[in-house]
């Protein structure tokens, strides 16, 4: 397989961020970390996740240990959406910059080979412009927009949330990450552009 990244119909669910590095290196879509357990005491992301994977879906890819299916199985619970659940093999052994396996002794996602990771996402690649040729919205845009920086910059923040149902209060950062992978430049300016947007 070439070395060309995959571009996936759906962003990827890992559990840290090893396994986001990891993934970086052959997949150019969308990667969030739950970042272990903390994902079930985080409701911003929780949302997210939700939200993702009823407008379009998401792929769950946890280590294939008792923690990752643990986490696996917690998300599902409280996400109903498109969920395309993919495993790697249980491989004993530790990764490279561990002093000793984990608990149950088997390599995480960060520990697969490249090339078996790429094998089994791809069946879920898109045929739509890669990441790169995309425009994302960006910190300047933000600012321009009045979305950070200004006095009434969280009004405005929370009215961009409302219209795509994220949670309210969220930071610049967050929300910044968020709406990326919910909708791209054009449709981002036009829900700015909209009256109840402007003061």
């Amino acid at each position: 397989m070439n070395n060309e990244k995959l571009m996936l119909k759906y962003p990827i669910i890992v559990e840290g961020k090893y396994d986001k590095i990891k993934l970086s290196s052959s997949v150019a879509s969308p990667i969030i970390t739950t970042d272990g357990f903390s994902v079930f005491n985080n409701d911003e992301k929780k949302k997210l996740l939700k939200k993702l994977s009823d407008d379009n879906g998401i792929i769950i890819l946890t280590d294939s240990d008792k923690a990752g299916f643990f986490i696996r199985s917690k998300l599902k619970s409280y996400i109903s959406g498109n969920i395309i659940n993919i495993y790697i093999p249980q491989i004993k052994g530790k990764e490279k910059r561990k002093t000793a396996p984990g608990k149950d002794g088997l390599l995480g996602v960060e520990g697969i080979d490249t090339e078996y990771l790429k094998k089994i996402l791809h069946e879920y690649i898109t045929g739509s412009e890669s990441t790169a040729d995309k425009i994302k919205i960006n910190k300047k845009n933000f600012y321009e927009d009045g979305l950070s920086g200004k006095a009434n910059s969280s009004y405005l923040r929370n009215k961009l949330s409302e219209a795509l149902d994220l949670p309210l209060n969220m930071t610049a950062n967050a929300l910044l990450e968020a709406i990326n992978l919910l909708i791209d430049y054009n449709k981002y300016k036009e829900i700015i552009q909209e009256t109840e947007f402007k003061i």
